[in-house]
């Protein structure tokens, strides 16, 4: 579709790089390095490779829907109450993934450089910032993405090149220590996060031009390689053993760069990587979510509705002990949302294997 203001494909491969790829390279490899340990890689590998007939799966959904809303497409195809239940429960169920993101960005704020300021201010302070993007347009979305993601991606390949003196790739062997079952075991962490990519599915009617199955092959490779970058650095610099016992190894590859003798302690510049990226993904999420319960566009609704919803389920997860928000992430959130958006597709595929002389009017 040639709609005027629409953003294009390259647009979404950067939204992509920033809503995905927080997720893939921060909130999966602790969960990666504590079932799968050195081996953790190879579940990376696996899961982008099993994951490459669903892409055309996401191919099929995209053309039979003629790139028109979704929500409007299953109200054609199957009426009107069970495309409102599909819209609630897939809204929910985003708006969750949403305040984990928020949960996890606060408590890394508090664990790391802000460790007496409460919890309450820096909630609502981000709870704002989040809703007045989310409550804009697609376009200003994209456009805040592409000015941020360019310093992220300065900042990430100079960590990774800076850090190569202290990387030791031996602490890599043995490869299959402790045999398939782990390594297998723990490619849903990734996969939870390439499964993702249905989001963009949500907003096809505003993207010009068609998805091909090499896009998706592109993100994908992409969403890979941001896994494998910090998986691999936390293996290779701390040591498989000593990396799985950090809770956030993306962020402490970060103080071991130093710049010759007297350049060090640059773990500052991680803030704007964390920060940048967590507030794209809960904006672009929240914007979708808008989008479901059809308030899109709807700023007095939006900040009436969602906003204190979105601050009080924020600062109620947080009220939560580390070890219990840590596990539910860890054991349920991750694996939850893999088969979720697994399942949302199969769905969506079905629907759209409905023959038109049987598709409802809606």
């Amino acid at each position: 579709m040639n709609k005027a203001g629409s953003i294009s494909i390259l647009h979404v491969i950067f939204l992509s790089m920033t809503v995905i790829g927080l997720k893939n390279h921060v909130t999966i490899i602790p969960s990666l390095l504590d079932d799968a340990g050195r081996d953790g890689w190879i579940s990376v590998l696996i899961a982008a490779v099993a994951m490459i007939p669903w892409l055309f799966l996401l191919v099929y959904i995209h053309r039979s829907s003629k790139q028109v809303s979704l929500t409007d497409w299953l109200q054609t195809k199957i009426g009107k109450a069970p495309t409102t239940i599909f819209r609630y429960i897939t809204a929910i169920f985003l708006f969750v993934m949403a305040i984990f993101t928020m949960g996890e960005t606060v408590q890394w704020i508090k664990a790391t450089f802000l460790p007496n300021s409460p919890l309450v201010l820096m909630i609502l302070i981000y709870t704002i910032l989040c809703i007045f993007l989310a409550a804009t347009n697609l376009q200003t979305i994209v456009m805040v993405n592409v000015v941020v993601l360019f310093w992220v991606v300065i900042l990430g390949i100079f960590v990774a090149i800076t850090n190569i003196q202290v990387k030791d790739y031996a602490l890599l062997r043995p490869f299959l220590e402790h045999g398939f079952k782990p390594v297998i075991s723990s490619a849903v962490y990734p996969a939870s996060g390439f499964v993702e990519l249905l989001l963009f599915l949500f907003i096809q009617q505003n993207v010009k031009g068609k998805f091909r199955w090499y896009h998706y092959a592109v993100m994908l490779f992409i969403l890979h390689n941001l896994t494998m970058g910090p998986l691999v650095g936390a293996i290779t610099e701390f040591g498989p053993d000593e990396a799985a016992k950090q809770r956030y190894p993306a962020y402490e590859e970060w103080g071991l760069v130093t710049i010759g003798r007297f350049i060090q302690h640059l773990d500052f510049l991680s803030i704007y990587q964390w920060l940048t990226g967590a507030f794209v993904r809960v904006s672009f999420i929240l914007y979708v979510v808008t989008d479901l319960l059809q308030i899109k566009g709807d700023r007095i609704q939006i900040w009436r509705i969602l906003a204190p919803a979105f601050f009080f389920m924020s600062l109620a997860l947080l009220l939560l002990h580390d070890h219990i928000f840590l596990k539910i992430k860890g054991d349920y959130l991750l694996i939850a949302t893999f088969f979720f958006m697994l399942g949302l597709t199969l769905f969506l595929t079905i629907t759209a294997s409905i023959k038109k002389g049987t598709a409802k009017e809606g």
